[in-house]
């Protein structure tokens, strides 16, 4: 699922792609999928594009929140987690530091 993931948000253009494991912090999911969009259309389209490949895989997403507003769009995989954010929001809330706190967080740097 993991990589189905990651090529969605290649295929968008996502940047700066985080993958946390909180398998040990967290008893919603085992892994969490951060990334930025560039404008708050951008980061509609990235999580709309991630829900419809994950479909077409056979994966049902248990839910997406913040479509309406393009701030933060969450995916809910289940377990696994895919957050899409504007570049403030993502700031804001620091995710990969409030979820990866002790641990290295492995960013593709490539985006």
């Amino acid at each position: 699922m993991i990589s189905a993931v990651r090529e969605a948000l290649d295929d968008m253009k996502a940047r700066d792609i985080v993958e946390i494991d909180v398998t040990n912090k967290s008893t919603v999911t085992d892994r969490m999928v951060i990334a930025s969009g560039t404008s708050k259309r951008h980061v509609m389209s990235i999580g709309q594009h991630v829900q419809e490949e994950m479909k077409h895989k056979g994966l049902m997403p248990l839910g997406i929140e913040g479509q309406d507003t393009g701030e933060w769009v969450l995916v809910d995989l289940g377990d696994l987690v895919v957050h899409v954010m504007m570049p403030d929001a993502r700031s804001f809330y620091d995710l990969e530091k409030l979820w990866g706190f002790d641990e290295e967080v492995g960013q593709d740097t490539a985006h």
